[in-house]
C-alpha cells in the first residue's frame, strides 16, 4: 500500500513523464510543482514507488519513470473522463461534414490524429464479411522519442504491418466501455499503449475507434477524446 502523498507524487511523476519523456527526479517534482516537502523525502517516497512496482529507475543516478503498472495505478486513481468543448466541437464538425460513413470515419481519425498526437484507427462492419478500416497518423508513431533506436522502428513497422489482422480478431473482445491495453496486455504490440472503444449507430452498424502511442501517451486526453468521438457516432443519423 501507497499513502496519499506517495500517491499524488506517482501521479506527478506520470504527468510530468508524459509531458517531457525524460526520466523525473525529486527536485524537478518539488521546484515545478512548489511541493511543500523536501527533495529528499520526494526521494524517499519515489523508493517507495519504486519497491511496490510503480515506478523504475531506467539509469544510475538519473531520475524515475512510471512502469506499466504505474500508469494502471494512474488511469484507476487520477484521470478524469469529462470532455470539454474544446475538444467535442472539431470532433462534430469531422462527423457532420460528411454524409459517407467511411468519409466521416476518415476525416474523425484525422481529427483525432491532430487532437491527440498519436495514430488513429477507425473500422466499421459493412456486412458480416466485411470490415472496412483505415488508419492515420502512422508517422506520429515513428517520430516518438521513445522509438528513436533502429531496433524499436523495426519493432513498430512490424507492429503497424499487423494492425488489420489484430484490429479484426479484437472486435468481439470490446464493449462499450473504454478499453485500454498498456504494454504486455496489449494485443497489438508490448512497445505501445492502446486506448479504444466500440460504436454503434443508430443504424445498426457497429465499428471501433482507438489511438495507439507510447506507454507515456497522455491518456486522460484520450480517453476523453475516444469517448465523445463514440458518443456522437451513436448519435449519429
Amino acid at each position: 500500500m501507497i499513502n496519499k502523498r506517495q500517491a499524488h507524487i506517482l501521479s506527478l511523476v506520470v504527468s510530468e513523464f508524459i509531458a517531457t519523456a525524460q526520466p523525473v527526479a525529486s527536485k524537478t517534482i518539488v521546484d515545478k510543482f512548489q511541493l511543500e516537502v523536501s527533495p529528499a523525502t520526494v526521494r524517499n517516497d519515489m523508493a517507495v514507488l519504486e519497491a511496490v512496482g510503480y515506478l523504475r529507475q531506467p539509469h544510475t543516478s538519473s531520475g524515475r519513470i512510471p512502469t506499466e503498472n504505474g500508469y494502471r495505478f494512474y488511469l484507476a486513481n487520477f484521470v478524469d473522463s469529462r470532455c470539454s468543448n474544446r475538444i467535442r466541437a472539431p470532433l462534430r464538425r469531422a462527423v457532420n461534414d460528411e454524409e459517407v460513413m467511411q468519409k466521416k470515419l476518415h476525416s474523425l481519425a484525422n481529427v483525432l490524429v491532430e487532437l491527440s498526437g498519436e495514430t488513429a484507427l477507425a473500422s466499421l462492419i459493412t456486412s458480416p464479411c466485411t470490415n472496412w478500416m483505415h488508419y492515420s497518423g502512422i508517422a506520429n508513431l515513428f517520430e516518438k522519442p521513445d522509438f528513436k533506436s533502429v531496433e524499436m522502428m523495426r519493432t513498430l513497422s512490424s507492429i503497424v504491418d499487423g494492425f488489420d489482422g489484430v484490429l479484426s480478431k479484437m472486435f468481439d473482445t470490446i464493449d462499450k466501455d473504454i478499453n485500454i491495453w498498456i504494454g504486455e496486455e496489449n494485443p497489438f504490440g508490448s512497445q505501445i499503449s492502446t486506448v479504444m472503444v466500440k460504436y454503434k449507430l443508430p443504424n445498426g452498424m457497429t465499428g471501433l475507434l482507438g489511438l495507439v502511442g507510447p506507454h507515456r501517451m497522455d491518456y486522460e486526453k484520450n480517453i476523453r477524446l475516444l469517448a465523445e468521438a463514440r458518443n456522437l457516432l451513436d448519435e449519429e443519423v
